[in-house]
């Protein structure tokens, strides 16, 4: 690719940036598109706003007698925004969000047209929903969806449309998208644990939510280079690139000064999320040169589901505007480091009491002790479960590279709580006689630290404090499958926690008596989860296995045991998903499992084929003509070994392109012809992934032996450092 075409692709698609040294203070925009508590307060009679924040607050019924009198007015703060339709904004198995427009304005039989935007219309909508995934809930004939709008989440304006936040379910009523499970798993969780903090003497908590906060990590290359990859403008990554002389190795894009056109797209996103009220926080440098991160305050964990499908569509939409191509699949380059969405996790009651914070008062330590216990108990358990959380083609490439942890779910505590567990099991004095104890109120269990050690990158699942940060999602993924499952997780372990110490209560021991017959056996039933070493060492696969923790290292092979009675039991038990939708969801996972390895397939054949084969052809030509050449120009008895050898080593790659290019459309073919989604999930992963890398094997190496002016495509060095 040279010089030429390359100033002709940056006239035609290369943008400037934005200037935003104009942009008005961001308190002073934050939530300014949205229909929130305070406008609701502004907006609505009293009585009709008491109703409503009862039922976003306490998750009550919506009351169909205020439905009109809520959309009239979200209509009118709308219209004087300049909005003119709206939207049932929703989240089907696609991954995706998905949006159907409709206009406020109404034909009257006089020929006048009023703003109509009716309580009906706002509660619930009917979209299409035959080219939606089901895995099978209904045929392709049957199209009835709908929507139902989700009261606890806020409405929001994007451009001139009006967004209503809605779940997604079939005409049998099964979920058809990830809210719905979400909100189930939600539920369950407050449930469960509400009875454990009943068990405390709490009568005041009136429910429990888990929050989170999603730390999005993504990269922005240059559209003018992006226009020339296929493989980048359909799969998002790069399915071949040689290494560049300079990566990660000198660790100098890490935290380091953001550049000024990528400043300029931050702030830009910044302002559109503070709009839509999302508290956009962090901003950085990631480790890999042209990687960046994001990372929200968290909130409840429905609410940061939305937020974080609202930052990555933000981020793809925005990006154009400032001259780039934003990625956000798992892993865009060989070589350096992927991406991740760090899901920090936590629990809280209704007065804000967050319940994995150690606390300053005996009660409330014991009480985090019984809910740490439960942690382990779910992650122990239900590792398959969380696990399912985190699968997906691009995120295969990723889990267990040296950016990311191993597949195998363990949970890290640090050595002062891991020691507190120790002690708590072996009724031993503790070791960590460190400042700063604090005195749990159960006779026999020892001190508590205020202060925890640094957390582990390498865990999956790492204490950082009062939260645990779950690493293993990937950054294209929505945050709401891990969720689903860590929420499922615990309150299964909840739940068999409080049944246990209401039987020990009902049966006249007092709770503390409980508590020591309880949390030893517990802690020393889970601590094989608990692993606060390297989990990048080959050692700790071997001592896993001994543990007895799976190591799925694949998508497939977690799928595969999705419909396993164990697995399907955490979500069947707490009503998060029946049995036909957890059978539709793996059947939908490993169609897109497939469908996605196919289309990759397909692409590394077609630029394989039509882009590199053509000019590596002639590289080979060249080379020839060059040893013809000398042994014409020095005689038959000259050395003419370095050419012969140049000559060899091009043919050879060049010949193993061509073979290669062969073996992928043999693979791909007999992926065409096989049948059953897992069947072909199975075909995909053991027959096409090997081919393509095969294929690219060839192709990196003869981009090292081509002339950089004459490689059809822009290299990794050009695409990874922005200036």
């Amino acid at each position: 690719m040279g010089s030429i075409r390359r100033k002709t692709i940056s006239e035609i698609v290369g943008k400037e940036a934005v200037c935003l040294d104009d942009m008005p203070p961001l308190d002073s925009i934050y939530a300014q598109n949205v229909f929130s508590l305070d406008m609701m307060h502004k907006r609505l009679p009293k009585d009709i706003f008491k109703k409503l924040s009862k039922i976003i607050r306490k998750g009550a019924k919506l009351d169909a007698d205020i439905a009109d009198v809520v959309a009239n007015a979200m209509k009118d703060w709308a219209v004087e925004r300049g909005v003119t339709h709206y939207t049932h904004w929703f989240q089907p198995m696609t991954g995706l969000t998905a949006e159907k427009h409709d206009a406020f304005l109404t034909p009257t039989v006089e020929g006048r047209m009023l703003n109509e935007f009716s309580g009906k219309m706002l509660i619930s909508g009917e979209p299409d929903a035959s080219s939606f995934p089901s895995g099978g809930i209904r045929s392709t004939f049957e199209a009835r969806g709908y929507t139902a709008w989700d009261p606890t989440v806020p409405v929001f304006i994007i451009g001139t449309t009006l967004h209503i936040p809605t779940l997604f379910y079939s005409y049998s009523g099964e979920a058809l998208d990830r809210k719905i499970p979400l909100m189930r798993s939600i539920s369950a969780l407050s449930r469960q644990a509400l009875r454990i903090l009943r068990l405390f003497g709490n009568t005041e908590a009136s429910f429990v939510r888990s929050s989170a906060g999603a730390e999005q990590e993504y990269f922005l290359v240059d559209t003018r280079l992006a226009a020339l990859r296929p493989d980048l403008l359909l799969a998002g990554r790069t399915l071949m690139g040689a290494a560049p002389a300079k990566g990660q190795e000198m660790e100098d894009h890490y935290f380091g000064s953001i550049p000024a056109r990528v400043m300029a797209f931050m702030r830009d996103v910044e302002a559109q999320l503070f709009a839509l009220g999302i508290p956009a926080k962090t901003r950085h440098n990631e480790v890999a040169p042209g990687q960046f991160e994001i990372a929200p305050i968290y909130e409840d964990t429905n609410i940061a589901t939305d937020h974080n499908m609202l930052v990555m569509n933000m981020l793809r939409h925005v990006a154009p505007r400032h001259g780039f191509m934003c990625l956000l699949h798992e892993k865009p380059f060989a070589g350096v480091n992927g991406s991740g969405k760090h899901n920090n996790w936590s629990m809280s009651d209704s007065e804000g009491n967050n319940l994995l914070n150690p606390g300053s008062t005996p009660q409330d330590n014991a009480q985090f002790l019984v809910f740490l216990a439960g942690v382990l108990r779910a992650v122990h358990k239900h590792s398959i479960a969380l696990r399912l959380g985190t699968i997906g083609a691009g995120n295969d490439h990723r889990l267990g590279a040296n950016e990311a942890p191993p597949a195998i779910i363990s949970v890290y505590l640090g050595e002062q709580l891991a020691d507190v567990l120790d002690v708590i099991i072996n009724h031993k004095d503790s070791t960590q006689q460190k400042s700063g104890f604090m005195e749990i109120g159960v006779s026999s269990l020892p001190p508590l630290p205020v202060d925890f050690s640094d957390r582990n990158r390498t865990s999956p699942f790492a204490f950082t404090g009062n939260k645990f940060e779950f690493r293993a999602v990937g950054s294209s993924q929505s945050i709401a499958p891990a969720n689903i499952a860590l929420n499922a997780a615990m309150a299964c372990a909840l739940e068999d926690i409080a049944t246990e110490l209401e039987a020990s209560i009902a049966g006249g021991a007092s709770l503390n008596d409980a508590l020591q017959g309880l949390l030893p056996r517990l802690f020393k039933e889970h601590m094989p989860v608990v692993f606060n070493g390297n989990g990048y060492s080959a050692q700790w696969a071997e001592e896993a296995e001994r543990r007895g923790l799976p190591n799925l290292n694949n998508t497939v092979a977690v799928l595969e045991r999705y419909s396993d009675p164990e697995v399907m039991d955490v979500f069947l038990r707490q009503n998060v998903l029946n049995e036909r939708e957890i059978l539709a969801r793996q059947e939908i996972l490993l169609e897109s499992y497939a469908k996605t390895i196919n289309i990759e397939g397909m692409l590394t054949l077609e630029m394989s084929k039509t882009s590199i084969l053509p000019v590596v052809s002639r590289v080979q030509m060249e080379a020839a003509d060059v040893l013809s050449r000398t042994r014409v120009a020095l005689g038959d008895s000259a050395d003419v070994g370095a050419e012969q050898k140049f000559f060899a080593t091009v043919r050879e790659n060049v010949v193993g392109l061509r073979d290669s290019i062969v073996g992928l459309e043999k693979a791909l073919a007999a992926l065409h012809s096989t049948s059953g989604a897992l069947e072909e999930s199975r075909v995909a992963r053991d027959v096409v992934i090997p081919a393509m890398l095969q294929c690219r094997g060839y192709c990196d190496t003869l981009e090292t032996m081509t002339d950089s002016e004459k490689w059809p495509l822009p290299t990794y060095a050009e695409l990874l450092w922005i200036h």
